[in-house]
């Protein structure tokens, strides 16, 4: 088969099928599931290190290891699960690097101001900077929830799955994210009817 009818077929495979053709070694087969994965796993790297280019370059590492792994994969959960696996230990690895290099000071630097003065209530005028704030007041674990749930879009089984833990914990933690981001929304004054 020709490299091109190779590529176009890896376009249409799924998840699974293009794994397989990663472990086979196929280029076409990579470029694809980077292609398809790329921006989630940036965005969920980039929620938990709060550095873009730092994040850019775990990314990068997660398909490296993607690459590298893929005839070791089993197949036990979905293949976008297990790249998330991989993207959580990355950006939790370079996490506590940094904290062991002393980037607590810069992380205490980044908290904002809580006095509104009048940049802070210019920034306050957009409602999504206001959840992104109460997004942000959530502990590490909680926004981590937070995040599988609602942006990577994960069942309670995939995160049971993912961080490791079980389903009833993943059950618990939700309900404590949700309960305390309520909480922040109403100490901003965003009402719950806010769409």
């Amino acid at each position: 088969m020709s490299p091109i009818a190779s590529a176009s077929l890896s376009q249409d495979a799924s998840d699974e099928d293009l794994v397989r053709g990663i472990a086979r070694g196929e280029r076409a087969a990579m470029q694809t599931l980077f292609a398809r994965h790329q921006v989630k796993v940036f965005r969920f790297i980039f929620r938990m290190v709060r550095d873009e280019a730092l994040a850019e370059d775990l990314t990068s590492d997660t398909f490296l290891d993607i690459w590298r792994q893929a005839g070791r994969f089993e197949f036990r959960s979905q293949v976008s699960t297990w790249i998330l696996g991989v993207a959580r230990f990355k950006a939790l690895s370079s996490r506590r690097k940094r904290r062991e290099a002393g980037a607590e000071d810069d992380e205490m630097a980044a908290v904002p101001d809580t006095a509104d003065d009048p940049e802070l209530t210019a920034q306050k005028a957009s409602k999504a900077d206001q959840l992104r704030a109460c997004i942000d007041g959530l502990t590490e674990v909680q926004r981590e929830i937070i995040d599988l749930v609602y942006y990577q879009e994960r069942s309670i089984k995939e995160i049971s799955e993912l961080l490791g833990i079980p389903e009833n914990t993943v059950k618990t933690r939700m309900f404590n994210a949700r309960k305390r981001l309520s909480e922040l929304m109403a100490e901003a004054g965003i009402d719950r009817g806010w769409p």
